[in-house]
């Protein structure tokens, strides 16, 4: 077919506006990352003091105390606690991630580095075979900082660390070498809550995210579906998360939305209100603050052992999620996660 002059014409002009657009989108995004902005670790290294942190956290897997348990285990010498863990980390995968919170997510998705084992033992857990099994490859320090490059240069918005808490001197180690390699993207810490004050202080200054789980509110159902006998899960969760708030605070993000730094805080709902979910909400407003970013999952499905306790073995009900939605918005949290939002209306109709 001839190409007229009109055509050619019009194909010039949509191309000019394509690029036009394509030039203000860049120059947007360009503007919405000012140059003076850095991740927290980067200027704690300016500072001289990142290289301390990382002998410190070392020095805590000699006689392991990196979660509750203070198996006491010299991991260093291949000795083995109740996570599993070793002197290396294990990783399971290394990915763009789009499912998680959308200021995480944005255009590029969130880097999300999949680490094995763990130190809850959750009946309910939906990735039992990475967490209880330890499926993965291990991966020393200078590995896990090849993986944290890869994700930035893929576009990722953040490296998500996901189920950090026995494996922090690894990743701190990690972050290191990335840094002397150029990574600049802010730290996720993207963990089951189950942590102790003094380790999360340990990362005060180093990490910009904080994604932890609140699971349960009450001790005698953190000790039947979670930690497995022990009931210090909601202690030593409330207590660090209020440390991780003190450090970085409500959430703030760029001018595109994306997450730079702040709290974010999951919590789901589980079948006959086992989670204690209208404690959650109280408790977040009550001693993080109102604009707390939170995400209130109805995700909840019947996995690995869950089908072997009466009261987990089912699915949430409609009238379930509403009701807990309803609790966190008369608790006057106003931040809630978009999506929990669109849940909240999916499910509203279905009791319509």
């Amino acid at each position: 077919m001839k190409t007229t002059r009109r055509d050619f014409l019009a194909g010039v002009c949509a191309a000019a506006g394509s690029l036009f657009l394509k030039a203000c989108a860049n120059a947007a995004e360009q503007e919405s990352q000012p140059e003076s902005w850095q991740p927290a670790y980067a200027r704690l290294e300016s500072e001289g003091r990142l290289a301390e942190r990382v002998a410190q956290a070392c020095l805590k897997m000699r006689e392991c105390s990196l979660c509750p348990h203070r198996c006491g285990v010299n991991r260093l010498d291949g000795e083995k606690g109740f996570c599993n863990g070793g002197a290396k980390a294990v990783v399971y995968s290394h990915v763009p991630h789009f499912g998680e919170e959308l200021p995480l997510v944005g255009r590029g998705g969130s880097g999300t580095i999949f680490f094995s084992n763990c130190s809850l033992r959750c009946v309910f857990c939906q990735n039992w075979p990475i967490a209880h099994l330890g499926r993965g490859s291990e991966a020393d320090d200078d590995a896990l900082a090849d993986m944290m490059l890869d994700l930035q240069g893929m576009g990722c918005h953040n490296i998500n660390l996901v189920t950090p808490t026995h494996v922090m001197p690894n990743i701190l180690g990690a972050t290191r070498i990335a840094l002397k390699k150029g990574l600049r993207l802010p730290l996720c810490y993207n963990t089951s809550g189950y942590e102790t004050v003094e380790n999360i202080r340990l990362l005060d200054g180093i990490v910009d995210i904080y994604l932890p789980d609140l699971k349960f509110m009450g001790k005698e159902e953190s000790a039947r579906y979670a930690v497995r006998g022990a009931g210090d899960y909601p202690e030593m969760a409330r207590e660090s998360i209020i440390e991780m708030h003190r450090q970085v605070g409500d959430l703030v993000t760029d001018g595109r939305g994306i997450a730079r730094r702040g709290l974010m805080v999951r919590h789901l709902v589980m079948p006959n209100r086992v989670a204690g979910t209208r404690a959650f909400v109280a408790w977040v407003a009550e001693n993080l603050s109102r604009d707390t970013y939170v995400n209130i999952m109805a995700q909840y499905r019947v996995e690995h052992m869950a089908f072997d306790y009466d009261e987990i073995a089912r699915a949430i009900t409609s009238r379930e999620y509403v009701e807990a939605m309803e609790w966190a918005m008369e608790a006057g949290l106003g931040n809630l996660d978009q999506r929990s939002l669109s849940q909240l209306e999916i499910h509203r109709r279905r009791l319509s």
